[in-house]
Order: structure tokens, then C-alpha cells, then sequence
């Protein structure tokens, strides 16, 4: 689309990366001051411990994983790919899915995890390019677990690991329902988390639950609306309270991602000047041309040409910056994407 070439560019598949690295907190670190229209090589992750003052405020999504890439079978055999969005209904029997290959389906018929006929669904029909499934019982994200798989992302192009069940995971990771991880937090260990609480800096949770619109690339009504997919959002009066405290103190509040920016930007009430306390549902889009007000820093990785999140980031800062950084980022071999290399930006 027209309106977004501006964000595109070519990225090498050899930059995109397929597997974390061995250490979390070991990716490189590109450092965008925006203020100052500069960037520079930090070069690790860690060393963002030389860029945080005493009193600065990390907010993290603690959203976990879950197990909602399914393989279901029908009868004759045949294998279709799914992942479990949301459900649909207050019992957890109706669930909203990506199902490949649909098509190959007529209404009602039966499906079951490969390997447990003792979990059935019926095909419920489509809905819009999703789909609905049922199942005779409430399905959890305990079932999930068992005969689930976690949803990594599709273009890292292989099967899941055991290694991808604990580092597609942040540290942070408490509360499940979302189909993709909160991708900035994954550059956290717990021993960098302790050094910048001894050094002064503070964490507080919110929450975003992360859905399809991950997956899904911009369309024209989205630009057009300034509204993207609606996802769950959670801000305890706790959070509230202490970042309102951080406010007032003058001390930085640093998004650690573009999830948590969202759920930041959509609780702060710029008249009054305070974040408010809410569970509810936002469709926030943010993209060049918006002030964003709600903090003074964010980390984040480096993300899809033409996406949303690309037009986010250059929103926090701005467009040319960002773009620059992402340029030198392609030059000097920076790792894209989930499992891939970090900026901060402030």
C-alpha cells in the first residue's frame, strides 16, 4: 500500500533471527537518543545499566504465552494447523481460531488435538478470515498446556523446541492468554533486572494481552480509523499510584516494549496529566504524527517492515530517525525481530 512504502525496505534472510542466543541479555544494544538526533552501539543489552539513572521507572507486559498452536485431526486423517485466540463466549467453549486450511472442512465437522481424542471440537464455520470452533467442554489454558504448543512466530520458518518454551517466555511472564510473547522483555535476565534495582531503578507491571492483529499486516481502514485489533489491558491501582508518584518525582518512565507503550499511551490522561487504574479493551494505533506522553523512553526490538509497531517506534521518536537507525542496523548485521537485537530509544 502506497501510504506505507515509506517504512519498507528490504531485510535479508540471513537477519532475521530463527533461534535466541545462548544468553538473554547478551543481543546487541542500539542506543537512539532522540533528543539529540544520534544513535550509537551500546554494544550488549546489559550496558543499557550505563544509560539508567537512579529513580527510573521500567514498566514491563507480564502477559505469558500460551500453549495455543494446535494440530487438529479429522478422522480420514488429515492435519490442520491452529491457534487459539480468544474465546468467544463467558464458558470457554467457543473459540475464535486461525485455521489453516478450512476450506477442506464442512460445518460441524469433528476435530481433535494429534494424539487426544479425549478433546473434541466442532467446526463452527467462518468468520471473516477466522474461524470458530466448539467443544462440549470449557477449554483452559491448563488444557492448553497439555495438548497445546507455544505459538512461536511463523516466519522463524521450523518446528517448536524445548528451548522455546522457556526463552519464548520473559522473565516477566505471570498471567496467560496472549499468542505472542511481549517480545522487548526477552532481552531480560533476573541477575540484569537486580543490578538496576541496586542502582536505583524501579519495575511495575501492567498487562496486554497479546492477539491476532500480531499476526495480521496493516490495511487502508486501519490507517484511515487510526484503530487497530482490540486486545485486553489490565493497570493496577498499585501500578497506577507509583507511576503517577514517578510523575510527579520528574523520573523516567521507560516502556520495556511497544505492548506496554500501548496500554501506557491508552491509560494516560493527558488533561489531568495521571495514569488511570482500568481492565478494559484498547485499539490504540499509534504512527507518526501522534505525541506520545506517557513516557520518556522505550526499548523495544526490531520489527516487520510496513507494520504497525515500525510506525510506533517512529512515533516515539520520529520517522527519519528511526528509519536511519534501522538502515545502520541492516548495514552492520543487526538480528531482526522475536529473537533478535534491541533498541533504546529516549
Amino acid at each position: 500500500m502506497d501510504f506505507l512504502q515509506e517504512y519498507d525496505f528490504h531485510l535479508p534472510e540471513e537477519q532475521i533471527a530463527k533461534f535466541p542466543l545462548e544468553t538473554r541479555d547478551e543481543s546487541r544494544l542500539l542506543v537512539v537518543d532522540k533528543t539529540k538526533s544520534k544513535y550509537w552501539e551500546a554494544p550488549l543489552f546489559r550496558d543499557i545499566i550505563t544509560l539508567v539513572r537512579s529513580g527510573d521507572v521500567f514498566v514491563y507486559n507480564e502477559t505469558k504465552v500460551s500453549y495455543r498452536r494446535v494440530f487438529l485431526q479429522v478422522e480420514s486423517g488429515r492435519i490442520h494447523e491452529s491457534i487459539f485466540l480468544e474465546p468467544e463466549d463467558s464458558n470457554h467453549q467457543v473459540w475464535l481460531c486461525i485455521l489453516k486450511n478450512r476450506a477442506k472442512l464442512k460445518l460441524g465437522d469433528k476435530l481433535f488435538p494429534v494424539g487426544y481424542k479425549n478433546f473434541q471440537f466442532s467446526y463452527y464455520g467462518p468468520k471473516e478470515e477466522l474461524s470458530n470452533l466448539f467443544s462440549e467442554r470449557s477449554i483452559s489454558d491448563a488444557d492448553f498446556e497439555i495438548f497445546g504448543n507455544i505459538p512461536i512466530p511463523p516466519y522463524l520458518k521450523r518446528d517448536v523446541t524445548e528451548e522455546d518454551k522457556v526463552r519464548y517466555q520473559t522473565i516477566f511472564a505471570e498471567r496467560s492468554g496472549s499468542v505472542a510473547a511481549p517480545t522487548a522483555g526477552l532481552h531480560f535476565t533476573e541477575e540484569l533486572k537486580e543490578n538496576l534495582r541496586k542502582i536505583g531503578a524501579e519495575f511495575l507491571p501492567v498487562e496486554l494481552q497479546i492477539g491476532y492483529g500480531t499476526f495480521r499486516p496493516l490495511t487502508a481502514e486501519q490507517w484511515q480509523t487510526k484503530t487497530l485489533h482490540r486486545e485486553n489491558y489490565l493497570v493496577s491501582e498499585s501500578t497506577a499510584t507509583k507511576l503517577n508518584d514517578a510523575r510527579r518525582e520528574g523520573r523516567r518512565i521507560i516502556a520495556v516494549g511497544t505492548t506496554t507503550l500501548r496500554v501506557l499511551e491508552t491509560v494516560f490522561d493527558s488533561q489531568i496529566q495521571k495514569y488511570k487504574v482500568g481492565a478494559s479493551q484498547t485499539d490504540i494505533f499509534l504512527s507518526p504524527g501522534d505525541r506520545i506522553q506517557s513516557v520518556q523512553g522505550l526499548i523495544t526490538n526490531f520489527h516487520l517492515p510496513k507494520s504497525s509497531l515500525l510506525l510506533l517506534v517512529s512515533a516515539f521518536a520520529t520517522t527519519q530517525l528511526v528509519l536511519d537507525s534501522y538502515r545502520y542496523a541492516l548495514k552492520n548485521g543487526f538480528r531482526f525481530y522475536s529473537y533478535g537485537d534491541s533498541m533504546f530509544l529516549f
